[in-house]
This record gives C-alpha cells, structure tokens and sequence, in this order.
C-alpha cells in the first residue's frame, strides 16, 4: 500500500510539473504508457511472402509451359529484391559482428523479414508486462500546440520497435522499386502479348500494385520525417487517401504507358527505360561534381571509402528506379551525411512532372500511330485520352496534398498557392502590357474642346512639393473657363 501511495504521489507531482511547463509554453514532457503495434512490418512482411510465393508459383506455371524468357525475368525481379532486403536488414540491424548464427542462416535463406518480423512481434507482446526506466529522451517540436517543444520518454522496448519498423520501411522501398514495379511491368507485357490473363499472373499484378503503392507512400513519409525531423510529424486519414489517389493514379499510368509503347515498338523501350535509369542515377553524382565535395562522412564507422563509395552507388540507384516510375519526394545530397537534401526544391518537382507528363504523351502517341492489331476492338483515341486525365488527375491530388494535407504546411516559405498565384500574375501581366503596347492611340473625331490644365509641380516632384492649394486651382481654372466663353461669344 504504501508503495502504490508512493506511485501515485509521485504521478501528481509529475502530472503537476508536465501541466506548469505547459502554461509556460517552454517544454512539455509526456510520458508514453502505450506502445503502438507494429502494423507497418506486419504489412511490409505481409506483401514480400505474398509476392514471393506468387511469383514462385507463376515461376512453376512458365517452366511447365516452356516459356523461358518469362520465367527468367520473373525469377530476376522476384530474387534480386529479395537478396537486397536481407542485406539491408544485416547491415540496419548490425548482425554480422554478433553471434546469432541462426539469424543469419534464416537471412541466407531469404527469410529474412519473418525472423524480424516475429521479433518484433515478441518485443512488443512483452513490453507492457515489466516496467523499464527509459533509455533516451526524444525531444520534438509540436506543430498543432504552437511549436512548443516536447520531451518523449523512449524505453528499450519502444527503441527496438522503432529499429524494426525504420529497417521495414527501407525494405517497403527496396522491394517496391526494385522489384514490384518491374515485376508488374512484365507481366502486364506479358499479358498483352499472350492475349490472356493467367490467374497467378493477375493476382501477383494485384499484389505488386499494392507493393508499389505503399512503397511510394513510404517515399513520402520517409522524405517527411528526414527533412523535418525535429519536429513531431503527424499525418490524418485524409492525408493518407490523397497519397493513395495520388500515387496509385501516377504509377498505373507510367507502368500502362511504358507497356503500351513496348507493344508497339519493343526494342525502343529499352532506351527509354536505360536512359530514365542512367540519366537519375548519373544526376547526384553530376552535382556532386560540380560542388566539388567530399563523400558523406558517418554513413557507417567501419567502411572504406571503397566500401562507403558501393554503398552510396546502391542508395543512387534505389533513387534512380524510384524516379524512373514516379517522383522520389527527395533530392540527394551525396557530401551530406544524411544524403538527403532539407530544403523543397519546388522547382525540381515543377520540372519533373512536366518533363514525365511530356514523355508519356510523347510514348502514348508513338504506341497510337504505331499500334498493332490486339487493339482493333480497344477505343485507341480514348484510352489515350484516359491515362493522359489519370496523370492530371495525380498531379492535382498532388498539389491537394502539398497545400492543405501536408503536416509541415506552415514551414513552408512558399506553398503551392503562392507558386501558381506567382505564374498567373507574371503571366498576366505580360499579357497586360502586350495589349497596351499593340493598343492603337485614338482619336476622336468630333468637334470638340477639351481644357487640360498643366501637370501641378507637387505631383512631379513629390519630394520638394508643399501642401496643394485646391482654392486656387480652382478658381485659375474657372477664370480660363470664363475667358473662354467670352472670346467664343
């Protein structure tokens, strides 16, 4: 009894301190007593067994059927992520340098994300049963209560949790771009060209599709958190909705335009998907070069700068297959050592989706006039019409989410508002004195006499000028009016 007293005492006079430091607007401790599951490498791990088991299967079904070339390509888009996610989760969760020989045997078996993922899982079914001092205090900054900011205290169960959710989000990426998104192009080729949907193949385009779209939302929230980490981000459903509609619609039309066009001319998109790859893999690097910096120091303590110069190659090349599909939501910044670049480059996005609006109309139109004869019963000019509105629709939906859903809104220097407001008046005001300047002088062709008085020196020198006297620039130019009418008489 006397230790619950005690407990209790001790929650009042915290409760007491939590609610001064509050009034006063300098800190706000806040004392978690509730973990939040760990959803996210639940659906991470979901989506890489499912698309790793349907792919095998329709593996199986090309092997039967003799179909060598699909059954390659899908093996390679199917083990290649798979390789690279449990590299990454070895390095993220530093696996090498510890005895856990069961672990890594599961790693090299590409199983991977099940052992983390049942880690997790037991991490946080026990952390609500002993109580544990805290190990860090995170210390944020709160938007919604006025940038006041806030003290967190993390425990060790908390902080496991959080390792195992950031490692989840990296491998939502790596298998989203490096294997869905190229996976489902494939198939979708493939389906086009076989005049047939398998039913493995259309569940493992279901599945990729979802792959891809959350990856894309884990850009997002990833590239939020990286440049605003000092402040406590914190994003609500509709947010979420405009990211899905946003994302969902930009990837369907890229993957439908690129495969449209490989129908029609098939050598052809290979160029336009080497040189999307090499122009953005290339793009850091290029900058890099030009600023004349140095390699990103800390990117791990026992690299080489042979060792550090691999990995960011990988990182260059994650962001370039990002891109080649949708928009990375970053810019790389290789001399730094979070590699990535805080400031929103508005431009960079401007110029982004203008340029890959103008390449898929340029690839649609090639596959209109180019076209062979599995479309005779397709509507060409409206489908093209279709995905040309559903990439419109993606940049608006974009533009909804950066001026009214984004949860670091009101850092921004300039939203999407004052850009667009920006180009309109620049653009109206050419236009303004374009028609004043191609405006003939006119002249009026009746007889009649109009008295102008002289300019008043106030109103051409306004620095040396004294207060205007009206009563006599009135009565002056009554008198002009009465010499007037008497000369006319």
């Amino acid at each position: 009894m006397c230790e619950v007293a005690t407990e209790e005492h001790e929650r009042e006079i915290s409760d007491m301190e939590s609610s001064t430091v509050a009034h006063s607007e300098v800190m706000l401790v806040v004392n978690h007593s509730r973990i939040k599951p760990p959803f996210s490498v639940l659906l991470a791990t979901v989506l890489y067994c499912a698309e790793f088991i349907t792919a095998a299967v329709l593996c199986s079904r090309y092997h039967k059927t003799e179909d060598v070339i699909w059954m390659g390509f899908t093996l390679t888009f199917m083990l290649l992520p798979a390789v690279l996610i449990q590299l990454a989760l070895t390095f993220i969760h530093r696996d090498l340098g510890r005895d856990r020989p069961l672990v890594l045997f599961l790693h090299l078996l590409l199983l991977g994300p099940v052992i983390r993922c049942f880690e997790a899982l037991v991490v946080y079914f026990k952390s609500g049963k002993r109580e544990e001092p805290y190990v860090t205090i995170s210390r944020k900054i709160n938007l919604e209560k006025g940038q006041i900011p806030m003290e967190w205290e993390i425990g060790q169960s908390e902080r496991n949790l959080a390792t195992h959710r950031n490692a989840f989000k990296r491998t939502a990426v790596i298998q989203a771009f490096l294997g869905s998104a190229p996976q489902m192009t494939l198939q979708l080729y493939a389906s086009i060209q076989e005049k047939y949907f398998l039913p493995a193949r259309l569940t493992l385009m279901i599945i990729t599709l979802i792959s891809i779209t959350y990856g894309a939302l884990v850009c997002i929230v990833l590239a939020i958190q990286i440049r605003y980490d000092d402040y406590k981000v914190r994003l609500r459903p509709f947010a979420y909705l405009c990211m899905i509609v946003w994302r969902g619609l930009e990837i369907a039309t890229r993957i439908t335009s690129l495969v449209l066009f490989s129908t029609a001319l098939t050598h052809w998109v290979i160029l336009v998907g080497m040189g999307n790859l090499l122009f953005f893999f290339f793009l850091p690097w290029v900058e890099f070069w030009a600023r004349k910096g140095s390699l990103a120091k800390d990117v791990e303590k026992n690299f080489s700068k042979l060792g550090t110069t691999v990995v960011l190659s990988m990182f260059t090349l994650l962001y370039a297959c990002i891109n080649v599909f949708c928009w990375s939501a970053v810019q790389l910044d290789l001399a730094h050592r979070e590699l990535i670049e805080r400031k929103q480059r508005w431009d960079r996005l401007a110029m982004f989706y203008c340029g890959r609006f103008v390449e898929n109309f340029v690839l649609i139109t090639l596959w209109y006039f180019y076209k062979s004869d599995f479309y005779e019963y397709v509507c060409a000019p409206l489908l093209a019409a279709q995905l040309l509105i559903c990439y419109s629709l993606a940049v608006l939906f974009m533009l909804l989410f950066y001026q009214f859903c984004h949860p670091c809104k009101s850092l921004f220097k300039y939203n999407v508002h004052d850009c667009l407001h920006c180009v309109c008046f620049r653009t109206g005001r050419r236009g303004g004195r374009g028609r004043r300047e191609k405006l003939p002088p006119s002249y009026s062709t009746a007889a009649t006499m109009v008295l102008v008085p002289e300019e008043p020196l106030q109103l051409l020198d306004p620095q040396n000028s004294q207060p205007l006297d009206l009563t006599n620039q009135l009565g002056e130019q009554e008198t002009a009016i009465l010499e007037d009418m008497m000369q006319a008489a």
